[in-house]
């Protein structure tokens, strides 16, 4: 096996022990007030133990790495609660789409409607799990600032640390609202598209991680620059083939129905481009299946042929090719170690292919 994924399977590994171990704790902490608690560490461990690519902790590790980081369990520790912060992210995300799924798994809100109603409680069970679901992704926020305090970093290094977190936090939420309102307005640009891609999950994909990694090891600021010069560009081409397999995609692979995005109303650059290009019937045909939750395999169909046919498709995968050169460009000027950069390298192909 290349060297390169075996240094990226062990770093899986210990990303997912610390969590482990943390987690349990926060199980005890939840035991100990009150044993009906324990639905909600479970939903936790079982959605940040059992999925996910730890694509976040690998960019922070290796920005670390790369400014002269020495290896640290301590460091892997705290770049593990990237993970926590994105279990935040995608729970609460899956509320405000109505997602059935995430991962393959019932989507948390549904998992705890399912407790409602098989526990025969009283009230809706839609409405409790809604209610759930919020109170578990702002636990999850907590608990991922609760992890990065008490991982055990040097109170030079912390203080360093906090503030690129605490943006990284508030960036994700502000790139989320911004989603919602765009869906609410119907507001449709590739321009428009691209910020919301930026803030709701470039920066703390690639970018904020990196720097993360970078604030830890004291790292000199023109390679900062550099990290932002790579993550950026990176982070937009990471989330732009979000948006082809969520219309595109196969559900074995993404965990979600095909044609998710459709259903949801996203308006991504993929869609903002169909709709920019697309003559007056072709438009009113994908602005009417857009945010259509009865959406069937036949209308998914017809929407993905208008994507495809207005040249969408192949636009969104040069401006994916595009972003990917030009992060890759800034990655081989950067001032950074070669181990470091080699592996970087392989995570930008990986990101941009969805080889992980």
């Amino acid at each position: 096996m290349n060297p390169l994924l075996l240094d990226r399977a062990d770093l899986r590994n210990r990303v997912g022990k610390a969590l482990a171990e943390f987690l349990g704790r926060r199980r005890d902490e939840c035991l100990a007030v009150d044993p009906a608690l324990v639905p909600i560490a479970e939903a936790v461990e079982a959605f940040v133990l059992r999925g996910g690519k730890r694509l976040r902790p690998a960019f922070a590790y290796w920005g670390y790495r790369g400014a002269g980081g020495a290896e640290s369990a301590t460091v892997i520790t705290a770049l593990a609660a990237l993970e926590l912060l994105q279990a935040s992210a995608l729970i609460h995300d899956d509320v405000m789409d109505g997602s059935d799924t995430r991962r393959g798994q019932p989507a948390v809100h549904r998992r705890f409607a399912q407790l409602h109603q098989n526990s025969r409680w009283h009230g809706a069970a839609e409405t409790f799990g809604t209610a759930a679901a919020i109170l578990l992704g702002d636990l999850c926020l907590v608990w991922s600032i609760a992890m990065v305090h008490g991982a055990g970093l040097s109170l030079p290094a912390l203080a360093r640390a906090l503030p690129i977190f605490d943006l990284m936090c508030t960036e994700v939420t502000l790139g989320q609202y911004l989603d919602v309102q765009t869906q609410a307005e119907g507001t449709t640009s590739t321009a428009r598209a691209s910020l919301i891609a930026r803030f709701k999950s470039a920066k703390y994909t690639v970018e904020r991680p990196m720097l993360l990694g970078a604030a830890i090891a004291d790292a000199p600021e023109p390679l900062s620059r550099a990290y932002s010069a790579f993550g950026l560009p990176l982070g937009e081409a990471f989330q732009l083939r979000d948006d082809v397999l969520g219309v595109f995609g196969d559900p074995s692979r993404t965990g979600k129905p095909a044609g998710d995005d459709l259903r949801e109303g996203k308006r991504t650059y993929l869609v903002a481009a169909a709709l920019e290009d697309a003559g007056p019937a072709a438009r009113a045909t994908l602005l009417r299946g857009l945010g259509d939750t009865a959406l069937d395999a036949h209308r998914t169909e017809e929407l993905r042929d208008i994507i495809v046919s207005t040249g969408a498709l192949a636009a969104t995968e040069r401006r994916i090719e595009e972003l990917h050169a030009t992060a890759t460009t800034a990655l081989a000027t950067a001032p950074i170690d070669p181990e470091a950069r080699e592996v970087l390298t392989g995570l930008a192909e990986a990101v941009v292919q969805r080889d992980l």
